[in-house]
């Protein structure tokens, strides 16, 4: 007994299923990482200067990480996050 082809010959739904796989996968590989800055954030960003104080504190943080003398305190990070939510 020979059966023949009904339909659309040649198509094979499980060929089309992995083309489908590799399409995507090439299309994932493809994406980049895209972010993008309102122009409200921008303004907001240029209206308010950094007060000197709050300056020297970040470019002190910076030297410390940079010399990798910087030490986290994690039970005093972990307060300030439960801290934080529990408000």
């Amino acid at each position: 007994m020979k059966i023949n082809n009904v339909g659309v010959t040649g198509v094979n739904p499980y060929n089309l299923q992995a083309n489908k796989a590799a399409t995507i996968k090439e299309s994932k590989v493809n994406a980049k990482d895209k972010v993008e800055i309102s122009s409200a954030a921008k303004e907001m960003q240029q209206s308010s200067p950094i007060p000197a104080a709050r300056q020297a504190k970040v470019d002190e943080l910076k030297l410390q990480v940079e010399n990798g003398s910087y030490k986290l305190n994690p039970q005093a990070t972990a307060k300030g996050l439960i801290d934080f939510y529990r408000k």
